[in-house]
């Protein structure tokens, strides 16, 4: 089993050339390293209050960039979440594939006196949860507790074994393709915003490119 790269976001400083640099570099190794594996993805901790101080949308665009390779990427993601998460902390844990909670762990929109933070963050929450249970965070930045992360299907899983579960992980891509995962997890992207029609093509391509396959191994 291949040994799974790793980066760690910290959630009380704000998305930075750092930060952003940390995610495209595990991305290169995983597009570098093709075939199975996870990429693990620890995260923790809030801004402070002014954390927004010295951003400017060139920074924060460069940030949802980084994201969006990071949800495209061809491995399977683990996001480990730890305490408070919220920030580039929570971006990042909802960008992954599988979401694991330790105890005592809140999911939270950060806020400052005049309203929450309008990042994508919100997006994310709405596309796994749906609109309703994620309004008060959206809104007025009500800490989303453990138990309602499970039920609602931010994350997929509560535990004091954060170890176990990325290797329960790396079990469950097993020797999946990387590059297969990245197509299906885009497929899955798509279902929820496409028609049939629209979607046929796409899956019909996947078919044929896994059909060719054995083609291309023997040949």
């Amino acid at each position: 089993m291949e040994e799974a790269l790793t980066v760690v976001i910290d959630g009380t400083r704000p998305p930075s050339a750092e930060t952003v640099q940390a995610v495209h570099a595990v991305c290169d190794a995983a597009e570098d390293r093709a075939g199975s594996g996870t990429l693990a993805v620890h995260v923790t901790g809030v801004p402070a209050e002014g954390w927004t101080t010295g951003l400017d949308v060139t920074k924060v665009s460069k940030w949802e960039r980084a994201l969006r390779r990071l949800e495209r990427v061809p491995r399977a993601t683990v996001a480990v979440a730890s305490g408070d998460c919220g920030g580039a902390a929570l971006d990042a844990f909802l960008a992954c594939d599988i979401r694991v909670l330790t105890p005592g762990t809140r999911l939270l929109v950060p806020k400052d006196t005049t309203a929450t933070w309008p990042g994508m963050a919100g997006y994310r929450l709405v596309q796994l949860a749906g609109p309703a249970p994620v309004r008060r965070a959206l809104l007025f930045g009500q800490p989303i507790e453990a138990a309602d992360a499970l039920r609602t299907g931010l994350a997929d899983e509560l535990t004091d074994d954060p170890a176990g579960a990325l290797a329960a992980a790396a079990r469950l891509a097993g020797t999946l393709a990387g590059e297969e995962i990245a197509i299906r997890r885009q497929l899955h992207f798509d279902a929820a915003t496409t028609s049939f029609e629209e979607a046929l093509g796409a899956h019909l391509a996947a078919c044929d490119r896994m059909l060719r396959t054995p083609a291309k191994a023997a040949s």
